[in-house]
């Protein structure tokens, strides 16, 4: 909606901006792309981090940075979401999302907003960081919108991002299925974590995802709940050890996930406690985001057929790096000379497939607009293959499960049929498929604002409905179709 002499205004300053950036530009950072387009021909994971990055990197790792709680990388000149941290602001508000792109950044209310098109991703970042309480303004082009899209303006408090806020949580469902009441316990886990430091100084009360879920599951026994969802839905991963003692907790004992490094050399990681925390029927809600430590559960669930797998096609990121700083190799250098991510094993199945590249397959697929975008281990340049080995011998903790899977399936395609959001849901997915498909935008403006009224009236039918049915906002249709799922599956059992 605006102008010509303003659209050459923006344009002048966007052009001046990449220019000042360009020549901000240090031999630092030009080595850093230079060594990360060799290492980005063998694997995406595999990069070099100068001491500038590196720094960045543990300020990260250590959660001790005040933001939005997201990752960013550069994508085309754009500053593009790569992932939304667990308890961060961003989380917390559900304004932001993974493949959204930042192009301008404002501070507070009123501040200027500053167009960041073409900025290198440090600088944006500076901008984006601040002290704890105080607001900034993001203007986005959210992923799911077309080319013809104007740019939403959101608003997020900076914080911390503390342990606890990323801690797995539960929730009770109350729900009515085939004329029967049924209480669904709910467990979210947002990544797979470990307080190591609590752990090595002895302290009894140090966090961990299995230690957690294990005192959650326990409640949810003590509530008398008929199944229970572990939600992996945004979970990226985390601490292995941690996948495998969470496994732990729904199997008796046995191998978990197998490790091959690249020697050939493969590793059994197991659960060797015979303790059975819950052995009642169990769903895992997974997504295209679900990654690396929750692909790992979600595989040992599916082999052992343990419980059923209901969601999407994860994201496949099967590869284990290391971190290696370059001052091993230099001991007596006064310079700081940053490190090495590199990659040095594939995970494996205990049926021997990779989750590498394929990720985790559900039982029950339920689509999501994510599915038609480019996310994924899949999408990336170079990424390492699937392949196989040899399978590990395991015990199937309930081998008449896929006998009952395609039953399972009839009766949630009977039920998705009748019901108007699942309908309007793929209705809007059709809408995305169509639009990244399109290679031609409209010039004439009064058929885009139509084009736009319509996708907007399509979002506000799905959430009147959704209001309209008595759910709140944890209450999502993923989250009740499992729970129904469950349902059916505790009545043919």
């Amino acid at each position: 909606g605006k102008d010509w002499a303003a659209i050459k205004e923006r344009l002048e300053k966007r052009y001046n901006n990449i220019e000042k950036q360009m020549r901000k530009t240090k031999s630092e950072d030009v080595f850093q792309i230079y060594m990360n387009a060799f290492t980005a021909t063998f694997d995406p994971h595999t990069n070099y981090m100068s001491p500038k990055t590196s720094e960045d990197f543990k300020i990260r790792m250590s959660l001790s940075l005040e933001g939005i709680g997201a990752s960013l990388r550069t994508e085309d000149d754009y500053t593009t979401v790569v992932e939304i941290i667990p308890g961060g602001p961003a989380a917390r508000s559900g304004l932001l999302h993974p493949n959204d792109r930042i192009v301008a950044v404002g501070q507070g209310e009123k501040g200027e907003m500053v167009d960041v098109v073409g900025w290198r991703i440090d600088d944006v970042v500076q901008l984006i960081r601040g002290k704890k309480g105080t607001k900034v303004r993001l203007q986005i082009i959210p992923a799911d919108a077309s080319l013809s899209d104007p740019p939403v303006t959101i608003t997020l408090v900076r914080d911390k991002i503390k342990l606890a806020d990323r801690a797995a949580k539960s929730d009770t469902l109350e729900i009515e299925h085939n004329g029967q009441k049924f209480r669904i316990g709910v467990i979210n886990i947002p990544d797979f974590y470990l307080d190591y430091e609590a752990m090595r100084q002895g302290k009894e009360d140090y966090a961990s995802t299995s230690r957690d879920v294990e005192r959650l599951l326990k409640e949810l026994q003590g509530a008398q709940v008929d199944g229970v969802i572990i939600d992996l839905r945004r979970n990226g991963g985390g601490f292995l050890s941690e996948a495998v003692d969470l496994t732990g907790l729904f199997i008796e004992k046995g191998p978990v996930v197998q490790v091959r490094d690249s020697r050939g050399r493969v590793k059994v990681e197991r659960d060797f406690d015979s303790k059975l925390v819950y052995d009642g029927p169990l769903a895992v809600l997974v997504d295209r985001f679900s990654a690396s430590a929750s692909e790992i559960f979600a595989a040992a669930i599916q082999d052992y057929q343990r419980g059923i797998i209901v969601g999407t096609q994860t994201f496949g990121k099967g590869t284990v790096q290391n971190m290696i700083p370059i001052s091993r190799f230099f001991p007596h250098s006064k310079e700081k000379l940053g490190q090495i991510k590199l990659t040095i094993a594939k995970f494996y199945r205990i049926t021997g497939g990779s989750t590498q590249n394929v990720g985790v397959l559900p039982d029950i697929r339920i689509p999501d607009r994510y599915e038609i975008m480019e996310i994924g281990e899949r999408s990336e340049k170079n990424a390492l293959l699937w392949d196989e080995i040899d399978p590990i011998s395991f015990s199937s903790f309930d081998p008449d499960l896929k006998n009952v899977l395609p039953r399972l399936r009839n009766l949630h395609l009977m039920r998705a049929q009748s019901n108007e959001e699942y309908q309007l849901m793929l209705q809007q997915i059709e809408r995305l498929k169509k639009e990244k498909e399109r290679n031609v935008v409209s010039l004439n403006i009064e058929k885009r604002k139509e084009e736009r009224e319509e996708r907007e009236a399509l979002k506000k039918k799905l959430k009147e409905l959704h209001k309209k049915s008595g759910h709140d906002d944890r209450e999502d249709f993923y989250l009740l179709e499992t729970a129904h799922i469950l349902g059916d599956y505790i009545l043919i059992h």
